[in-house]
């Protein structure tokens, strides 16, 4: 085993929701870690900016725009890496919908259809077909995003956090029916990280502080904070890991 766990060097990663955030700090370790990296979100330009990032860093990478939340576009995408690559080793379902900030009682269809499509059966499908993929290249490995609010839910944040809940089984699902074909699947769960995505906990600056006040580390995380973990969970560092959900929140859920 090489020395170096971390090394990816010679892995194709595909991060969804890498245009910003904790997708884009996943996909820049990555790449520093020498993986070719497809960096993926709705907008290809987006994209091309942070593939741009890379590239000056002395990494490689390129741009693939994809909604996780339509299927023609999920199959599509794996068509193209199929082609272009000729394998997948590595998933990082990022990209995530959390279109309603309010009462569960107010929820309507459409935030509730959203928030489903992207965080359920976009991750679902995803997986379904890297997975194919990698059984059929050997192996390879999935981490999901998913939250604490999975655990314990998120105030104002209900569809939002029942959809991660499942996410956390659906994990633990692939995880055991793939582990036969040297697939792992983990996942990740972030506590208050500063980013665009969580921007209704920032600006609400009574919920913001409530919040800080629960976690005993008495700070928010950096985007840069998840990557580590999601690095570990990807490389040869956790080569006995599968259907575990990494809890990486300051101490909130102690």
């Amino acid at each position: 085993m090489s020395t170096n766990l971390f090394d990816l060097s010679g892995k194709v990663a595909l991060v969804t929701g890498a245009s910003r955030g904790i997708g884009e700090a996943i996909a820049e370790l990555f790449a520093e870690q020498g993986a070719h990296v497809i960096v993926s979100s709705r907008r290809a330009e987006s994209c091309e900016e942070v593939v741009a990032k890379i590239k000056t860093a002395g990494g490689s990478a390129e741009a693939m725009a994809c909604h996780v939340g339509d299927m023609d576009d999920i199959k599509s995408t794996f068509e193209s890496i199929k082609s272009t690559h000729g394998k997948l080793d590595i998933l990082v379902n990022n990209a995530a919908a959390n279109p309603f900030f309010g009462h569960i009682l107010d929820t309507d269809l459409g935030a509730f259809n959203k928030t489903v499509e992207v965080n359920i059966r976009g991750y679902f499908f995803m997986s379904v077909e890297a997975g194919k993929m990698m059984r059929d290249a050997g192996g390879g490995c999935i981490i999901n995003t998913a939250s604490i609010n999975g655990l314990q839910p998120g105030p104002q944040q209900g569809i939002y956090s029942i959809s991660k809940a499942a996410v956390i089984n659906m994990t633990k699902a692939f995880a055991k029916e793939c582990a036969p074909h040297n697939i792992r699947v983990n996942a990740l769960l972030p506590g208050l990280t500063k980013t665009k995505f969580a921007g209704a906990l920032f600006e609400n600056e009574k919920i913001h502080k409530m919040a800080l006040a629960t976690i005993p580390m008495g700070r928010h995380a950096e985007p840069s904070e998840m990557a580590g973990t999601v690095l570990y969970l990807a490389s040869d560092a956790s080569s006995y890991t599968t259907g575990e959900c990494i809890v990486v929140d300051g101490g909130f859920t102690i």
